[in-house]
């Protein structure tokens, strides 16, 4: 999956910061799970402190919610700090345990908003399903600004690691989880940027 495919269709609806948060997904590709955008409008975001943590893989244990093992990857074909590779292990309520190695590249500013997206790694065909679920694909993006925090992904787990029954559970209710996970790791990250 394209990261600046997906970018571009976060863009086509990406809207700036209004009064409330406001959440919107779409089908693409055919894909069992929606993308989804998440925007929440938040006074004077520090956009370099948000961007610092949104960085610091080796700390989001304790500080961001769900994640239960963060870790930078070293790889001579990624320079940080423009781009990034790394591990994940993450465990969201009804969902279960799902692991992946993604890649963050910065990708500057793009209509007013700081980016930072990611894309899935090859090696997360390799992570040990007993351990977690692996990712099928992972895409997503951080965008920010002064005024407000966005929040673009588009994942599933791999059919193969959970069976058929629980795949089609575990789709449909990242679908129906997304508003809340998306708000909730926005304003998670937005707490961290200003205790640090």
């Amino acid at each position: 999956m394209s990261e600046a495919d997906f970018l571009d269709r976060v863009f086509a609806r990406i809207a700036p910061p209004g009064r409330r948060y406001h959440f919107e997904s779409w089908r693409h590709g055919g894909r069992p799970t929606s993308e989804g955008l998440g925007v929440l409008p938040m006074p004077d975001v520090d956009v370099d402190a948000v961007l610092a943590r949104v960085m610091d893989f080796d700390h989001y244990v304790g500080n961001i919610a769900h994640v239960v093992e963060s870790r930078q990857v070293p790889d001579p074909a990624y320079t940080p700090p423009h781009q990034v590779r790394f591990y994940q292990r993450i465990k969201v309520p009804v969902l279960g345990p799902i692991h992946m190695e993604l890649v963050r590249t910065d990708h500057g500013m793009r209509d007013g908003w700081r980016v930072l997206g990611w894309h899935q790694h090859p090696a997360s065909d390799g992570l040990d399903p007993k351990v977690a679920a692996r990712s099928a694909y992972n895409v997503g993006a951080w965008l920010l600004r002064s005024d407000g925090v966005g929040y673009a992904l588009s994942s599933a787990p791999r059919k193969e690691d959970v069976g058929r029954l629980k795949y089609a559970a575990l789709t449909r209710g990242a679908d129906a989880a997304a508003p809340n996970v998306i708000k909730a790791n926005i304003e998670g990250m937005v707490r961290w940027s200003r205790r640090a």
